[in-house]
Formats: structure tokens, C-alpha cells, sequence
């Protein structure tokens, strides 16, 4: 919208022109992002708190978490206004990647939306049942993947990079739908399985956000994306602004849910935003740097995997409670140590997974 607008007034003052460029489009974007949150949430804590939308506390959890009954939840909803707002602002609307990621951000967050009301508004402790939160997950992630294949404009949009080896390039053909299924799906849950302490998921997710902003940027620029040996892809530049808004929104949410949370994210944050990580990883085609720089989420999801495994095939548990951070608070760590470690061991493994774009 303001790149329609700055083309339009680039025509009376050249100055204007400036907003062609993919780099101040992503700062504003951020900017923009980052107000709106700061803006709304006061409000939408207040009216959560009103309206008695508080969280529940599993009762076979750590002692520590009964202070947290009743803190307003559903507040990822303010991520989700913030960063379609600002995308919609500051992106190319006439790029379909954009409006791909847009679908799968907004789809995910009306499921894990349906999922919190059910649970803090109308009582249901189960909220969408496992095999219906799965097939709508399937529903919209299957739409996408197909509509990612279908409108592929080469081979290497469908082609798997392997990460640190410049001439491994696996074609996947229809394999490439059943995949970025997964992809969407396994990062969306888990986000939303890191998202039990104050601020554990959510900055990471900014950190891998902007690791793919960057790799975005530089698939879509023709030079680099040569230099780099990394696919060039026409139009995934765009992401970049997509990437700056959810940095922007998520610096905003996490100044109200940083330790101890005035709100937590809830589904309705956590599924969104999960999935939009995933989609973007594909349309750059970094699925396998997703997975490194997304290193605390695959070891959430691992961590809770391994522990139902376990149990159903030796009655013994390997965590004293999975997630894996409720495994560190049972053994004594202070909340905020585990929260600001995960976050250390992030930063570690996005600079690992930008480190790939030119080790090779």
C-alpha cells in the first residue's frame, strides 16, 4: 500500500522513490509493527482481564507456575493485528509470497484462536480436541503447499537445499507438498509447545524471524543470491518486510510478557506464529536451516516426544516433565535463568544457520 502510495508521490518529489527499496520498507515495517503492539496492548490486557480471560495452570506442573492462574492470555492476537497491519502497510501486494505467508499466519491464528476460546471463555480444559486441531492445521497447511507447487515459476522453488554443501540440490518433485506440510505443521506445534514460560518462545522467534528476513533478502536480490550459491527466487525479497513485521511485533508483545508476563501469547500466537516460520524457511527454500536455527523448538518438541515414547513403550518417564524447560524448573533452575539461557542457545544457532550461506 505505501509502495503504491510512494510511486504515486515519487512522481511530484523523486525523494519519495526511496520506498521502492526492499531494506527501509522492512525498518518501517518493524517500526510499525512494534507501535501497534505497544499501542494496543495496555488495552487489550485490561479488556482480557475484564472479560476474566485468564490462563489455566496444569495441576501436575512446577509449584511456581500457580502464581501464573489467571494472567490474561489470547494476547498473541495483538501479534497477529500488528503484523498483518504492517505488512499489508509496507509489503508488495501484487507478490503472491506475500499473501501465501499472509494465509498461513492468519489461518493458523483463527485455529489456535478457536483453541483459547474454547478453553479460557467458554470452560472446555480440552479446547479443539488433538484430531480436530490437526485437520484444520492440515486443511490450511495442505492449501498452502499446494498452492506453493502449483505456482512454483522453476524447478529450484521446489527443490530441497542441503545445508553446507553448494551442489547437493535434491528435486522433490510432489514430495515437495507432503514436505512443506510437515514443515508447517512440526514448527507451528513447535512454537507452541516452547511457549510455557514468560518470554521463552517469543524471542527466539523474533531471532529466527529476522535470520530468515535476512536470508529472504538475499535470495531475492540477484547478485547476492549468485555470490551466496543460495537459490533466487523473484518476489521473496518481500518476506523480508513479513520477517521485519513479526521482529517488530514480537519486541512489542515481549515488553508485556517478559518475566513475570502481564499477558501470555496463548494458541492464537504461538500456532500463527510458528507457521509463519515455516512457510517462510520453504518459500526461501532453508527448510533444513529452519530446523538448526529453530534449535530450541525442535528440542521442545523432541523433549516431549521422546517422553510420551517412553511411557507408552516402559511406563518410565525420561524428563521429570516434558516440555523440556519444566525438566530444568523441577530441578531447581530459576525461571528466569532457563529463559535467558534458551534465548543465549538461540542467538548460538541462528548465527550457525546464517553461518551455512557461505560455508559450503
Amino acid at each position: 500500500m505505501m509502495l503504491l502510495l510512494g510511486e504515486w508521490l515519487a512522481n511530484v518529489d523523486q525523494g519519495f522513490g526511496v520506498l521502492q527499496y526492499i531494506t527501509l520498507r522492512a525498518i518501517f515495517a518493524a517500526l510499525t509493527s512494534l507501535l501497534v503492539c505497544l499501542a494496543v496492548g495496555p488495552s487489550l490486557i485490561r479488556w482480557l482481564v475484564n472479560a476474566r480471560i485468564g490462563q489455566s495452570v496444569r495441576s501436575d506442573g512446577p509449584e511456581s507456575h500457580l502464581v501464573k492462574a489467571g494472567t490474561p492470555t489470547m494476547g498473541g492476537a495483538m501479534i497477529l493485528v500488528a503484523v498483518a497491519v504492517s505488512t499489508v502497510l509496507w509489503s508488495d501486494l501484487s507478490v503472491r509470497q506475500v499473501w501465501t505467508v499472509l494465509f498461513v499466519t492468519i489461518g493458523f491464528g483463527a485455529i489456535g484462536w478457536v483453541d483459547d476460546y474454547r478453553k479460557v471463555v467458554q470452560g472446555n480444559s480440552d479446547g479443539l480436541s488433538a484430531r480436530e486441531k490437526l485437520i484444520w492445521q492440515a486443511l490450511v497447511a495442505g492449501l498452502a503447499a499446494i498452492y506453493m507447487y502449483v505456482s512454483a515459476a522453476s524447478a529450484q522453488e521446489t527443490s530441497l537445499i542441503v545445508p553446507f554443501f553448494k551442489d547437493v540440490v535434491l528435486p522433490l518433485g510432489l514430495l515437495f507438498i507432503p514436505l512443506s506440510f510437515l514443515v508447517i505443521v512440526g514448527s507451528s506445534n513447535a512454537v507452541n509447545l516452547t511457549d510455557g514460560l514468560d518470554g521463552l518462545a517469543i524471542l527466539p522467534s523474533v531471532l529466527v524471524a529476522a535470520g530468515l528476513g535476512l536470508i529472504a533478502y538475499l535470495a531475492g536480490h540477484a547478485v547476492f543470491a549468485d555470490y551466496l550459491q543460495i537459490p533466487n527466487i523473484l518476489g521473496v525479497g518481500e518476506l523480508t518486510v513479513f520477517c521485519s513485521s513479526l521482529v517488530g511485533a514480537g519486541l512489542g508483545f515481549l515488553w508485556f510478557n517478559t518475566y513475570p508476563a502481564q499477558v501470555f501469547m496463548g494458541d492464537v500466537g504461538a500456532l500463527a506464529i510458528g507457521a509463519a516460520l515455516g512457510v517462510v524457511a520453504i518459500l526461501v527454500r532453508q527448510e533444513l536451516v529452519l530446523f538448526i536455527m529453530g534449535g530450541v523448538f525442535v528440542l521442545e518438541a523432541v523433549s516431549v516426544i521422546l517422553q510420551v515414547g517412553s511411557y507408552k513403550l516402559t511406563g518410565k518417564r525420561i524428563f521429570r516433565m516434558a516440555p523440556i524447560h519444566h525438566h530444568f524448573e523441577l530441578k531447581g533452575w530459576p525461571e528466569p535463568r532457563i529463559i535467558v539461557r534458551f534465548w543465549i542457545i538461540t542467538v548460538i544457532l541462528v548465527l550457525v544457520g546464517l553461518s551455512t550461506l557461505k560455508i559450503r
